[in-house]
């Protein structure tokens, strides 16, 4: 079910998931989440910069580079890829039985001045750069949103991106969710897929942040077909994420089996701070 608003979150929404983009938490934490369901809970999956640029906006080069490899039609305008995006987000989610939110910050494509004066020129510097100083009012302003909001549920259990892959979104809410952490509140950092399938990406993650985590595991071996099919539904991000289908299936499958290599076992890890 669609939440319009922060203010509909409720007590039974016990296990709040924060998803940078559309697809994030489901290619994450999509067994996760099966597994809350059929256990009788309610998860609930905010994604943060889910927010429409404007018809108006002219893209930067780049930009419009992202929206043809999305399948996005140009002349359709930049709402149009979200719009696709947000009908791909609640099928998958309305699939899995959960809960979500979409608020209103922008995708960091489209923040700065993107015709002549954009935040992130490419991808080095969308993945794997800085997050630009114009962002740090977004960062804040999110920490705040979140406290507010544990002041309303402080049983709730949250979910973040620990940041693997340095994506500057998955910085700003990992960042952001770090406050709830000095708060007191339980943060599981997930291990942000597919970023995380690249060589040495997690570790130099832990490293960055101080290796101040411990693993936790979650189970998902009889799950792990609808995190797969739920995952697929995020069409317009297969070819440029995985090439094809069969490549998004397979890679779901060979990480979340790689964390224990035992054949009939599938996990998916946290890592809670000490």
């Amino acid at each position: 079910m669609q939440l319009a608003s922060i203010n509909d979150i409720e007590t039974r929404h016990r296990h709040i998931f924060l998803s940078p983009h559309y697809d994030d938490a489901v290619y994450a934490c999509g067994g996760t989440l099966g597994v809350q369901v059929s256990s009788g809970l309610r998860p609930l999956v905010v994604t943060i910069f889910g927010g429409k640029p404007g018809n108006d906006l002219k893209l930067s080069p780049f930009a419009e580079q992202v929206h043809i490899s999305n399948g996005a039609a140009i002349a359709e305008g930049p709402d149009a890829l979200i719009e696709t995006r947000r009908k791909e987000d609640a099928a998958a989610l309305d699939y899995l039985q959960c809960d979500y939110l979409w608020l209103d910050y922008k995708d960091a494509l489209y923040r700065g001045t993107p015709a002549n004066n954009p935040y992130y020129t490419n991808r080095d510097a969308l993945i794997g750069g800085e997050v630009h100083p114009g962002d740090q009012a977004i960062d804040q302003d999110l920490a705040n949103t979140l406290l507010s909001l544990r002041q309303r549920l402080p049983d709730a259990v949250w979910y973040a991106p620990l940041g693997i892959g340095r994506h500057v979104d998955h910085q700003i809410v990992s960042s952001a969710s770090d406050r709830l952490v000095q708060d007191g509140a339980k943060v599981y950092f997930y291990e942000d897929f597919p970023y995380v399938t690249l060589q040495g990406a997690r570790e130099a993650r832990l490293k960055e942040l101080g290796n101040a985590f411990e693993p936790t595991l979650v189970e998902i071996s009889e799950l792990l077909s609808a995190r797969q099919e739920a995952a697929e539904m995020y069409g317009s991000q297969i070819v440029a994420n995985f090439g094809n289908r069969e490549a998004l299936l397979k890679a779901i499958d060979s990480y979340s089996q790689s964390i224990r290599p035992v054949e009939t076992i599938r996990l998916e890890r946290y890592w809670l701070a000490r």
